[in-house]
């Protein structure tokens, strides 16, 4: 499946939901989006990604090289939960995310 980037990528330079300049940010076509923040309230680096209709999930980072490994490693298991066989039904989506969360924890 596909990310490409969030809005044609007009986010790019504006504050995020964590109070940073959005750095990076895409939007995987089956839905879900993933943010990478620089210089925000909490950190110096967040990410933020979210499922549509399922699950939303913060990091915070000290380094831009952990945060933009990071960010792409959260991206590849978010591309994994959307991109079920079949028709999953929701209490295995509800087990991906929580798997999700476990894996990259805040």
């Amino acid at each position: 499946m596909t990310w490409h980037a969030f809005g044609n990528g007009t986010s790019i330079g504006t504050k995020g939901s964590e109070g940073g300049t959005i750095v990076l940010d895409e939007e995987h076509e089956v839905g879900a989006r993933i943010t990478l923040e620089q210089d925000g309230q909490i950190a110096p680096w967040a990410i933020t990604c979210g499922v549509y209709g399922l699950m939303f999930h913060t990091r915070f980072f000290a380094a831009r090289p952990t945060a933009e490994a990071e960010y792409e490693a959260m991206k590849a298991a978010l591309d994994e939960i959307l991109c079920q066989p079949g028709t999953p039904d929701f209490a295995e989506l509800a087990r991906l995310a929580s798997d999700f969360v476990e894996r990259f924890p805040t």
